[in-house]
């Protein structure tokens, strides 16, 4: 079997494993930051992707799944109980999925969310959320249920063999992998080994929410997209003028180069480029055509930090303004720089 092994900066695990016979791959639980790592990695070993797997809609970190999708055209695997719109297999409790000579086994797990399930491959097995390396999965976020937890883990994985090896989709302390036997010995969440118990320590638990619980939702359950993707992909499509041409270009002055300021009326009043004119982000559709009539004038965008306004230079350029650019760095930058800054009545 090949295998791999995957970190966000976040704690968060994923995985490519192989068979070595054929070349089959399946990539599991993808992070999207690390979507370039896995297809440097694929294309390293000579891997054919055949699965794209999920465990469960993650509810603190972007899946990477689409993406992959996207590069390798491989399916979608999820279990039926997700939301997701874009899964292109479903799969249940009892499943498996042939991957070269080897099978991966689906374990339906819930109890952290209602779609988690286990992948069982040969000699180990990848828990998602449920079981961890000395702790379990929380169970109060949207479709948890510590009843369902408490027989996922004691029901379905603690029967598994004690030599198998766990890889939990998260871990928080560099730690790589466990095993059933050494869960079953040390795990303190699972020294509560009656339900009743069980179920009272998870609820009684009182954790902070997941840094990034309401985007990952999105995104994850819609198929919507992280505004880190938005500004990636606006800033793929527009250039950027730096402080110093800027600077340069107040002292020229040229005739055909004008300075939008998309801030709100507040923030532009309080301090601004020499010169910009005001037209804030949320109504740059609506009266685009009365601010600048001319498109063909090349047009910086500013922002307070860069990405608001590398967003409006974008919809400039849909629009049809062609030399739309951004500022690079936003009006916060510029202050820190000691460049000059005008101000106006609100």
């Amino acid at each position: 079997m090949f295998f791999a092994l995957f970190r966000d900066g976040e704690g968060c695990k994923s995985y490519i494993l192989g068979c070595e016979e054929t070349c089959a791959a399946a990539i599991i639980d993808p992070a999207l930051d690390l979507v370039d790592r896995y297809i440097g990695e694929v294309g390293k070993q000579g891997l054919r992707v055949r699965y794209i797997i999920d465990t469960h809609t993650h509810a603190d970190h972007f899946s990477g799944a689409r993406a992959l999708r996207d590069h390798f055209g491989a399916p979608i695997v999820m279990h039926r109980f997700s939301p997701a719109p874009y899964v292109d297999l479903h799969v249940e409790d009892g499943h498996s999925l042939p991957l070269g000579v080897m099978r991966i086994q689906i374990l339906h797990t819930p109890g952290h969310t209602r779609d988690l399930m286990a992948v069982h491959v040969e000699d180990r097995v990848f828990t998602g959320d449920t079981l961890l390396i000395g702790g379990t999965g929380r169970s109060d976020l949207p479709s948890g249920d510590p009843d369902q937890l408490y027989d996922s883990l004691f029901g379905k994985l603690l029967a598994l063999p004690d030599e198998t090896l766990v890889f939990p989709a998260h871990d928080y302390k560099g730690r790589d992998n466990t095993t059933i036997g050494a869960e079953r010995a040390a795990n303190p969440r699972l020294a509560k080994s009656e339900r009743v118990a069980f179920v009272e320590l998870m609820n009684s638990l009182n954790l902070s929410a997941p840094t990034h619980l309401t985007e990952a939702l999105r995104t994850n359950m819609s198929g919507g997209k992280t505004v880190r993707q938005l500004l990636a992909e606006a800033g793929a499509r527009v250039p950027f003028l730096s402080m110093a041409e800027l600077r340069h270009r107040l002292d020229a002055r040229p005739n055909d180069f004008i300075m939008l300021d998309v801030r709100e009326k507040e923030a532009f009043a309080a301090g601004h480029v020499p010169g910009a004119i005001h037209l804030p982000r949320g109504q740059l559709e609506l009266r685009v055509n009365d601010i600048l009539p001319d498109p063909g004038v090349e047009i910086l965008a500013i922002c307070e930090f860069g990405k608001i306004s590398t967003l409006a230079a974008a919809t400039l350029r849909d629009l049809g303004f062609a030399r739309a650019a951004a500022l690079d760095g936003g009006m916060a930058v510029w202050r820190e720089s000691g460049y000059p800054v005008e101000q106006s009545s609100p």
